[in-house]
């Protein structure tokens, strides 16, 4: 069989976007309720990739100073040592002012333009004040780097049919209290023929480990208890599932809790596979992990581990018509 399927009208967009990655876009519209509040743009602004929260904070401190440019030509004469009514230098001296740049060449030569001036420098405290908490804000948010690997696996394990997947803590240090969390997401019909989302857990062979520094391979046995039990690749395919994963601990170095997540389609789980090993010793008799190899797998020899009547995945349809 197939390692990967095809392409296929089953695919969808994930529930869960991988670390790193913006989230699926949801618009959620309640009637009477208002959709402009602070909290709201100030949310925002933190999810913002760097690249745009920089171009617009150029975009906002440039149109600041090109409104005051217009409002100091609007009287001519109103900067001293300026071309009168020329927007490029009542532009710079805008910028000079909001910015409290002393090069004493250009200054307000009118009492009209001593009060804008008082006023944009009013407006440049609180806009460098706005700018520098949301930027603290954004350095300041306890980040993840954790790394998942880009497949799961499902292949016996100690004669068991078990989902597998690993992860790996990409800044060396250690996680205290590291927790991982599985969740399947599938489309069910209920007997009244509604169609919805349900979860259910995924219970892990071991859900918490008091120290996660190198890599942590998860894994979930399919059993009986299992919501996965039973099923094929093409029914995970049909019921559009995904397993979401969630991780998360205590950064030592940073004392505060941090959170990555992933999520796998059917399309992302190898059957029949078995992940190729990451871990070496270095002569000084440190452990090394090569996070470049953390998504390779090989196919695993079924008659060397005692499935020797077909693949896992016909294991599993034995076991679910049996059973």
């Amino acid at each position: 069989m197939a390692n990967k399927p095809p392409p296929s009208e089953h695919q969808y967009a994930r529930f869960m976007a991988p670390q790193g990655k913006r989230p699926p876009r949801r618009v959620a519209l309640i009637r009477g309720q208002d959709k402009s509040r602070f909290t709201d743009f100030y949310h925002l602004v933190l999810t913002w990739p760097w690249s745009v929260f920089i171009a617009v904070l150029a975009l906002v401190f440039g149109a600041i100073n090109a409104i005051f440019a217009l409002a100091y030509i609007a009287q001519p004469g109103s900067i001293l040592h300026a071309r009168s009514g020329n927007f490029w230098d009542a532009f710079i001296f805008s910028a000079q002012t909001i910015g409290s740049i002393n090069y004493s060449v250009m200054a307000p030569h009118t009492p009209y333009a001593n009060g804008l001036v008082i006023f944009e420098s009013f407006i440049g405290f609180v806009y460098l004040g706005l700018m520098m908490s949301i930027m603290f804000a954004r350095f300041s948010r306890p980040t993840a780097r954790v790394v998942f690997s880009n497949v799961a696996i499902i292949a016996p394990f100690d004669g068991v049919p078990t989902l597998m997947f690993r992860t790996a803590n990409q800044r060396g240090n250690q996680i205290l209290e590291a927790e991982i969390t599985m969740t399947l997401a599938r489309t069910a019909t209920t007997r009244e023929g509604l169609v919805m989302r349900r979860f259910q857990d995924l219970e892990p062979v071991r859900r918490r480990t008091s120290l996660f520094a190198l890599s942590w391979t998860i894994m979930h046995r399919i059993d009986e208890t299992s919501p996965l039990y039973g099923l094929t690749r093409d029914d995970m395919l049909n019921g559009n599932m995904e397993i979401v994963i969630l991780l998360g601990g205590t950064d030592e170095t940073l004392s505060d809790r941090i959170y990555a997540r992933h999520s796998y389609l059917p399309e992302d789980i190898h059957w029949d596979h078995r992940f190729v090993d990451i871990l070496t010793m270095h002569p000084s008799g440190r452990r090394i992990v090569d996070l470049g190899r953390i998504h390779e797998t090989t196919p695993l020899d079924l008659a060397a581990v005692g499935f020797t009547d077909g693949e896992t995945e016909r294991a599993l349809e034995d076991e679910g018509a049996s059973g």
